[in-house]
């Protein structure tokens, strides 16, 4: 439930107030908590009252209804949301101090673990890393300071000091159970990863092309900057779209133009609900008549795609768009493992009742179909090309993070995880 919950924190700090919290705060906040095994004192004191917050909502629909009116967890099994309210309890600081959860201890675990003999020479394994497979991948935007700053921390987007980083990020923290001495026990660690890094989701692509120039061959901007610059339009955009600034009063009142004639204030947003549903319910989601070709849009992660089936096809209507991320930015995998993977995609998504979208551009990083029965969709995708977002949100089930490929044998130091 872990993921669960730190998707509800930052829908909370996405939607949060404009006047309560400024735009460029709101910003690195988001970056802080999702992209940084450390964070500031400041974040993490907020992360820490939100936490604290969403506890005390969660076994309360009434009020979770009233203050959170975007978010429905009625589809959640009592015992996930006890599971939920003590995950938000962990956040919240239920458990004091740093040693509660040892980041950089962790961190370093895990990367001596995948590292194994070449961890001396761990500079040497990030630089080739990052040249010659996530360069060549098409992340060239990403520095050689940023990448080596990530893989040695945990530490992505240094927007301030960098000695302003030293508190846990508590987010990243989910239990597993381990072999310890032929016994299964359960033990709270970071599981998430330690090799690519987060700058491909936001820092490698923008609207703004002054943003991807080069000088001598060299980027101008780093992909953290990038990332920095979109997720503050992207929340710009958000902001604008549920407080028009065309109807700042009364939302009923019109405006004059140079003519004196009346034009109709902007229209009011319309509300969305993100519903979670219950963990390993993708395949059950179609015997449910509210759900069976309801959905007009599924995304699906390229560590998920074992869900893509043709029971979870159901759920979507003729026509309706199916995005599936492929691994291209996995850097262990071989360029033959990544056809591999590409071609396999395609044909569970042929087996599921998807055909390819005709007219997509051809992508590395994508596969995008549409559910056939249907005539074919037009190229532009109106659930992510339209500037108003669906009603709807399927929120797929979550798990926290894909298990690493090795198998730990020692269980990591830290509290045992929420059961």
């Amino acid at each position: 439930m872990e993921a669960v919950a730190r998707h509800m924190l930052i829908f909370s700090l996405a939607l949060e107030d404009p006047e309560k919290m400024g735009l460029q705060e709101r910003s690195e906040a988001f970056l802080e908590v999702w992209g940084n095994a450390l964070l500031r004192p400041t974040v993490a004191a907020f992360v820490r009252a939100q936490a604290g917050r969403l506890a005390r909502l969660v076994p309360e629909p009434d009020r979770l209804a009233e203050q959170l009116p975007w978010l429905s967890l009625g589809a959640l099994k009592f015992r996930e949301r006890d599971a939920l309210e003590a995950v938000f309890r962990f956040w919240a600081g239920g458990e004091k101090g740093p040693e509660a959860f040892p980041m950089s201890r962790l961190w370093d675990s895990r990367l001596r673990h995948y590292l194994g003999s070449r961890y001396d020479a761990r500079r040497g394994v990030s630089d080739w890393d990052l040249h010659m497979k996530l360069h060549d991948r098409g992340a060239r935007v990403i520095h050689t300071s940023e990448f080596r700053r990530w893989r040695d921390t945990g530490v992505a987007f240094e927007l301030r000091d960098s000695s302003a980083y030293h508190v846990p990020n508590r987010t990243l923290a989910s239990g597993r159970l381990l072999s310890h001495r032929g016994e299964r026990v359960a033990a709270r660690g970071y599981w998430g990863d330690i090799v690519t890094g987060p700058f491909v989701a936001f820092g490698i692509e923008a609207d703004d092309e002054t943003l991807l120039r080069t000088s001598n061959g060299q980027p101008i901007k780093t992909a953290g900057e990038i990332t920095q610059h979109n997720v503050t339009e992207l929340f710009r955009e958000m902001a604008a779209w549920g407080h028009p600034r065309a109807a700042q009063g009364d939302p009923a009142q019109v405006q004059g133009d140079a003519d004196g004639s009346p034009e109709p204030a902007a229209p009011v947003p319309e509300s969305f609900t993100v519903h979670f549903l219950s963990l390993g319910s993708a395949q059950t989601l179609h015997h449910k008549s509210c759900y069976k070709g309801r959905f007009q849009l599924l995304y699906v992660a390229c560590g998920m795609v074992h869900l893509l089936s043709p029971e979870l096809g159901a759920c979507l209507a003729p026509g309706g768009r199916l995005i599936v991320e492929l691994a291209q930015f996995l850097v262990d995998l071989r360029q033959e493992q990544l056809q591999g993977f590409s071609t396999r995609v395609g044909e569970l998504a042929q087996a599921a009742g998807f055909a390819p979208q005709p007219g997509a551009r051809r992508s590395q990083t994508f596969a995008r179909f549409y559910k056939a029965g249907d005539s074919a969709p037009s190229h532009e995708d109106p659930a992510v090309g339209s500037g108003t977002p669906p009603p709807e949100v399927l929120a797929p089930p979550l798990e926290a993070t894909n298990p690493p490929p090795e198998d730990l044998t020692q269980p990591l130091e830290g509290g045992i995880p929420p059961s």
